[in-house]
């Protein structure tokens, strides 16, 4: 009787297990729309805009590749040691719908809505010893951030990445190794350098001598291992091409580089876009608070650290992007931290914080940013939009030269520029030097565009910071309208959007077919 009641009891205890599952399924679901939603309306304008940089210039091209060819490296523009994991995602959108812009940009919106009801539940994790509901304001916070309104929609690495690493942490804090494992090897499927959440979730794991946990975290190595073998066997580059190589690691080991990046990054995560705010809330909580001490805690911000430091070491770019993982974690600490203050106070400050944020979306800051920040990237693609309208329908018979990736954006309709493909002339840059080695027969127009942001009195115009730019970045200023005259190229028509500007120049001899008043 004994046993008989035992496993009654245990047959009892068990039952309760599926409807509790499926309530958790719900209730995931309804936050899942709760925070999407408001981000799908958020983006509902722009889900036609053009692709953007990157996006044209590299993975929407090697997501074609995979969707028409089956390759797995890129063939129709210059492969990189970027894992395939994001474009393998968007292939299996393009195959159940068919490519489409829209739906490229409908489908990393998605992704991004996992991002926010991640971060809700880690926030759930970390708060759980605080008072209040302080989880529910990091996921604004988060709606609310310049970088992350315009990532969520792009078809790039760094917001899946994000939502990846998001999801590995909090799969780890609830101690599902096998399931943050997984987590892992899609992370560094997305981004080689996701690899610092499995390293830390190792090293923790052999610390607490928890060998059989920790071999689970070798799993993501060998993903990331067996990628750059295949990688390797294609192009025979481990990282895809000796230029990519150059600039993302050589060039960017350079001691000065390195610790003006780092600086960089810390200035973006602490200071830029009212995030001061929050760096003074945190500073005070960490002198009153024990909340920032238990393990958890311990490994989120080990993580954080860590991605912080790769991402200054690696990447010559030194794009904002790349802190997208650490992003949210910076407003979840935040949020915690507010709760320590008196009521009024963190009303006041979290009102300033988002209203900062907000205005950061639409205010370019007046020293050098990645357009992609905030919404000087749709002006970006507005104007190469407009450019590309006018170079279809008057020079349809010149070869054009321009720079990367704009050169894409003419040679394929598929990236939302052009119905035709047109005749181009790559050029790496539109320094002077660059334009004028250019063979005059090879080329009858020229389209330049603002690769910098660089505003009339802005912080690039100080002669001290000109030469240290020369110094230690190659920086050279473009070609000007007069130096383009000097090689025999008159400005046609011009368009100027918010600080960023798109011309055209035709060779003398063209001029007669393209005289259009400046706008």
């Amino acid at each position: 009787m004994p046993a008989q009641r035992s496993a009654s009891q245990g047959t009892l205890l068990a039952l309760p297990v599926r409807p509790a599952s499926r309530n958790a399924i719900f209730y995931l679901t309804v936050f899942f729309f709760l925070f999407a939603v408001p981000l799908f309306l958020i983006h509902w304008p722009l889900l036609g805009l053009p692709f953007f940089w990157d996006e044209q210039g590299q993975f929407i091209p090697t997501a074609l590749d995979l969707l028409r060819s089956g390759a797995w490296v890129a063939h129709s523009t210059l492969p990189n040691v970027h894992p395939p994991g994001v474009e393998a995602y968007l292939v299996a959108w393009y195959k159940l719908f068919g490519f489409s812009i829209p739906l490229t940009r409908l489908a990393m919106l998605f992704m991004a809505g996992f991002g926010l009801l991640f971060t809700f539940l880690l926030a759930i994790e970390l708060s759980r010893d605080t008072e209040g509901a302080p989880a529910f304001l990091p996921p604004l916070l988060l709606l609310a951030s310049p970088l992350f309104y315009t990532q969520s929609m792009m078809a790039q690495l760094d917001m899946p990445a994000m939502v990846l690493t998001l999801l590995s942490l909090l799969l780890f804090i609830k101690k599902k190794y096998i399931a943050c494992a997984a987590a892992c090897v899609a992370l560094v499927l997305v981004k080689e350098t996701g690899i610092v959440a499995p390293a830390i979730f190792f090293a923790v794991l052999m610390w607490r001598r928890d060998l059989k946990r920790a071999g689970l975290f070798v799993a993501p190595a060998l993903a990331l291992g067996g990628w750059l073998l295949v990688l390797h066997s294609a192009t025979g580059y481990w990282l895809g091409n000796p230029g990519f190589a150059h600039y993302n690691v050589a060039y960017a080991l350079h001691p000065v580089r390195m610790a003006l990046s780092f600086a960089r990054r810390v200035y973006y995560i602490f200071f830029a876009e009212f995030r001061w705010i929050g760096a003074i809330v945190l500073l005070v909580a960490l002198k009153r608070s024990r909340f920032f001490r238990s393990d958890s805690w311990r490994v989120t911000f080990a993580v954080s650290l860590g991605t912080l430091l790769v991402v200054s070491v690696f990447g010559g770019a030194e794009l904002e992007r790349y802190l997208l993982p650490v992003l949210p974690i910076f407003y979840i600490v935040v949020s915690v931290a507010l709760t320590l203050l008196p009521r009024w106070g963190g009303i006041v400050c979290t009102g300033a914080l988002l209203a900062g944020l907000i205005t950061n979306l639409f205010w370019n800051p007046p020293y050098p940013f990645p357009y992609e920040n905030n919404l000087a990237m749709v002006d970006f693609v507005r104007l190469q939009e407009v450019a590309a309208n006018f170079a279809e329908h008057n020079l349809a018979n010149e070869t054009i030269a321009t720079a990367w990736p704009y050169t894409a954006a003419f040679r394929d309709p598929d990236y939302g520029f052009v119905k035709h493909k047109l005749k181009l002339l790559e050029t790496g840059d539109f320094h002077f030097t660059s334009i004028e080695s250019l063979p005059e027969q090879s080329f009858g127009a020229l389209i330049t565009y603002s690769r910098t942001w660089a505003p009339p009195g802005g912080v690039i115009a100080l002669t001290l910071v000109r030469r240290f730019l020369e110094k230690f970045y190659d920086w050279q200023p473009d070609i000007t309208p007069e130096q383009c005259e000097a090689l025999g190229l008159r400005e046609v028509v011009s368009w100027k959007l918010r600080g960023q500007e798109a011309t055209v120049y035709l060779r003398d001899s063209q001029l007669p077919l393209g005289r259009v008043a400046r706008r």
